[in-house]
């Protein structure tokens, strides 16, 4: 029991060192950042506390993004909630439609701060802006890149990855021919995102229609009638021939590629950080391959956003105001992105981290802010505002992955899960009727 009094004091004297001397007003912030990016979470809060004195930030880990809505429920039910909240991009309509939060542009304005929004990059203001306001205040935003072994492409007599995936594909098998890996690419994590919607994004394929959902919630998902099914023709190849190898259950691929066991990993910008601290062999990374016809759209950003939820005080929205206007301060985003991978969402904290030759000691962190700006952002590479995705992906996962594994034809189980996904967006609509 002392033992226990003990920790509870120290706890909470930590907590007070935490919080500037003089705050008057403490907002809590809950987010799903763990590990080593939990950690930089609570330094940019303790960054921001010291900035000031009238306002204090109190960031609390809710686990993942789905722990974070789920409490965020329940409390707004109570009426216990934060001020402030994480939520995934594909949370996007979810949030939108919630009549719970306070608009971030209407937010900033009402206490005076002049965000340009236009600094922020194309795919991300275009994102977050619902009729030419932004809605949330854009955080952790990430897009997939290339990560490879340098010793292995070096061994099978390539200098690089190709930039296109037929040659990029030759490369892969002989990289396993010559036995250099048993394990050529490993199966991405997040797959849907990089070989379904950024695929999709990238070579101006729709995904679904209404402009991939960003016209109404009577979209439906079409990509079963486009060039993504011969590209995931093309992974079951991969599967089939053991060229591309399933990381098995509850293993993360992203290990396997910094184990050395596996030559390549399609993954976000923001694993930077465990490869940089794991890998004990020479790497670097590169931009997602293109079919040799391409008309190389930008890819599409994941990450999350911070949402403002209604029911504070006007005292509690100043101190969230006065902590975004922080979050938008070009030293910050320089500070963030060095800090955790992720790609710093200004212009000017782009050409910032540039002129500090940022990116001459670190030429991987660029290639996000490159494969992102790369053209402007049309109705196929927008992004995807498809309400329940969290739920649909699951169901277009559990399909395709029947037909990569040759349970069912890849076009039936293209359009199984394309189907499924629909059915789930049909329930959406429902729930949401006459809400854009």
């Amino acid at each position: 029991m002392r033992s226990l009094i003990r920790s509870s004091v120290f706890a909470a004297l930590s907590l007070c060192a935490a919080l500037p001397a003089r705050a008057t007003t403490t907002v809590e912030f809950w987010h799903a950042m763990s590990g080593a990016l939990g950690e930089r979470v609570d330094e940019l809060a303790d960054r921001f506390n010291k900035s000031q004195s009238d306002y204090a930030v109190r960031a609390i880990a809710k686990g993942g993004y789905d722990d974070v809505v789920n409490s965020m429920i329940a409390a707004y039910r109570a009426k216990q909630q934060p001020a402030i909240v994480q939520v995934n991009e594909r949370g996007f309509l979810t949030m939108l439609n919630s009549n719970a939060i306070m608009l971030t542009a209407e937010l900033m304005a009402g206490a005076g701060y002049k965000i340009d929004w236009s600094n922020f990059i194309a795919p991300v203001a275009t994102y977050y802006t619902q009729n030419g306001a932004m809605m949330a205040m854009p955080f952790n935003s990430s897009t997939p890149i290339l990560f490879y072994n340098v010793d292995h492409f070096k061994a099978a007599g390539f200098d690089a990855p190709a930039a296109t995936w037929p040659d990029f594909e030759a490369q892969l098998y002989a990289i396993s021919q010559k036995g250099i890996s048993k394990c050529a690419m490993v199966y991405p994590a997040d797959w849907e995102w990089s070989f379904l919607e950024n695929y999709s994004a990238i070579e101006d394929q729709p995904y679904a229609t209404k402009k991939n959902g960003f016209d109404g919630l009577d979209a439906e998902y079409v990509f079963n009638k486009t060039r993504l099914v011969g590209h995931m023709g093309r992974v079951k190849k991969w599967l089939d021939d053991r060229i591309l190898e399933l990381a098995g259950q509850g293993i993360n691929p992203g290990q396997l590629f910094i184990g050395g066991q596996c030559s390549t990993v399609i993954n976000s910008t923001a694993a930077h950080a465990a490869v940089e601290a794991g890998a004990k062999f020479k790497w670097s990374a590169t931009l997602l391959p293109v079919e040799a016809d391409s008309p190389k759209k930008n890819s599409t950003i994941g990450g999350a956003a911070l949402w403002t939820l209604k029911g504070k005080s006007s005292e509690d929205y100043k101190a969230v105001a006065a902590f975004y206007n922080f979050l938008a301060k070009t030293d910050t985003q320089v500070w963030w992105h060095q800090a955790t991978g992720y790609v710093p969402v200004t212009h000017a904290a782009y050409e910032a981290a540039k002129s500090q030759g940022y990116y001459k000691d670190h030429p991987t962190r660029e290639i996000a802010v490159q494969q992102l700006n790369r053209g402007t952002p049309n109705d196929n590479s927008r992004g995807f505002r498809l309400g329940n995705s969290a739920q649909a992906n699951i169901a277009i996962k559990d399909e395709i992955l029947a037909g990569l594994l040759g349970q069912k034809p890849i076009q039936k189980a293209i359009d199984d899960a394309a189907a499924r996904g629909n059915e789930v967006l049909r329930q959406f609509e429902k729930v949401n009727a006459g809400r854009k």
